[in-house]
């Protein structure tokens, strides 16, 4: 299963990789993929089926990326597939309202208690653009409230201090952001709810909305404090703004539903990905009704776009929430990740886990808030990387991503990940830092 150390394969990566570079900037359509944060060549997969994916040179890996956490049954999964066959045979897009797009959106709003109404989009940065401008468009106000890295997509507002591929990049924002744009967005840590108050005590008659990941995925795995998301409500109720939670990564993670309804705090406006769309490109926005009917052709909010609620993705999103009606998939994840954990214990990085997600951080505490992580050794984790990889276990390729296991991921594959990581351990500490 490990990596293909034949000259052959490493010519062949390299080949790829030179092609790639000629055509599309950086040789990749996604930062996170290039490797810049941890060395090396990036992998080009072939295919994947379950655990693992395969690669165009020949290596078999256990995948704990899973398309960065869309993927919870796994790659290539027969129900989904066939699904997304069937509705291939009948066309690929119409442009034109469907019954599944329906079927979609009534079974979001039954799954998610408190979300009357939803509009299917096409990524979690569209999501996200859209609820941003609905909370403007509802308040009358310009001002959004969010949290040092945490990344919302990458529309101009959110790319103020945000996580994910920017931080890899060693980048807090991005040229090409108009100054004026970035100064509507205020930027406080995560999980510092009197720093929160304190921007809405000064300016909160001008903020439209509060827009936070209810549990920061995007710089590595950082779970709320206790009492900070039901702070942030009641701040947004205190101040008459609007809440938005970004599940993107979250909504259906932890559970049949979102985190939000999990934890018990209700935002006005939830923005979803990855998982609904079973895999393929495929996010919304959703909320109650007096919020959601101020989207045109309702209201005076514009929005629009011909792939939205894509014949094929809502088929593979329709698929996947309905695998969800057996909730025991849960269990088994969090189970795997326990066992995970249990493995690891004694380990010179701290794994911050919930479910089947987690993150090890080269650091003495478990990291709270931006700070924290990047004071959190990155080069060891590119060290741990790159021997995971050698031995045949795909991790995310920055230490500022979340790792992901799948209900496809077997108590070997466990097993599997944990002795690579332990023998990763001794490499990493015996380098130089």
């Amino acid at each position: 299963m490990g990596i293909d150390s034949t000259r052959e394969g490493v010519e062949m990566v390299n080949d790829w990789f030179e092609r790639a570079q000629r055509v599309i900037p950086g040789g990749v359509n996604s930062p996170v993929r290039s490797f810049r944060s941890v060395g090396g060549t990036p992998v080009f997969v072939k295919r994947g089926e379950g655990s693992r994916i395969f690669t165009e040179d020949g290596r078999e890996l256990i995948d704990c990326c899973q398309s960065w956490g869309a993927l919870l049954f796994g790659h290539a999964h027969p129900v989904i597939v066939e699904a997304v066959q069937e509705a291939l045979a009948q066309g690929t897009s119409f442009g034109v309202a469907t019954a599944r797009e329906v079927e979609f959106a009534e079974m979001l709003c039954c799954l998610i208690p408190g979300m009357e109404q939803v509009r299917a989009v096409n990524s979690g940065t569209e999501a996200v653009m859209t609820a941003i401008r609905l909370a403007r468009g509802a308040t009358g106000r310009n001002l959004i409230l969010k949290f040092d890295g945490c990344y919302h997509g990458h529309s101009d507002a959110m790319l103020v201090k945000a996580g994910s591929g920017l931080l890899s990049g060693a980048e807090r924002s991005s040229a090409g952001v108009p100054a004026a744009t970035a100064a509507d967005t205020m930027v406080v840590p995560y999980n510092d709810l009197a720093a929160g108050e304190a921007v809405l005590q000064d300016r909160g008659d001008q903020m439209a909305a509060i827009i936070v990941e209810p549990v920061a995925a995007n710089m590595g795995l950082v779970p709320p404090q206790p009492g900070f998301l039901a702070g942030l409500r009641s701040l947004a109720d205190q101040h008459g703004c609007l809440l938005i939670f970004d599940e993107v990564i979250t909504g259906f993670r932890f559970g049949p539903t979102t985190y939000g309804n999990l934890c018990g705090v209700e935002p006005d406006l939830t923005c979803l990905g990855k998982i609904i769309g079973g895999g393929l490109p495929l996010a919304a926005v959703g909320g109650r009704r007096a919020v959601m009917e101020l989207l045109a052709p309702c209201g005076p909010v514009y929005q629009a776009g011909t792939l939205s609620g894509n014949p094929l993705a809502v088929s593979a999103g329709l698929a996947m929430l309905r695998l969800l009606a057996d909730a025991s998939v849960y269990a088994q994840l969090d189970a795997r990740g326990a066992q995970l954990a249990s493995a690891l214990q004694g380990a010179p990085f701290c794994l911050q886990r919930m479910g089947g997600a987690f993150t090890p951080f080269f650091a003495g505490v478990a990291p709270q808030n931006l700070a924290d992580v990047k004071a959190s050794n990155t080069a060891r984790y590119a060290r741990l990387f790159q021997h995971a990889l050698a031995q045949g276990v795909y991790l995310p390729p920055s230490p500022f991503e979340t790792a992901f296991l799948s209900a496809a991921h077997s108590e070997d594959d466990i097993a599997r990940i944990a002795d690579t990581l332990k023998d990763c351990i001794g490499i990493a500490k015996q380098q130089p830092s």
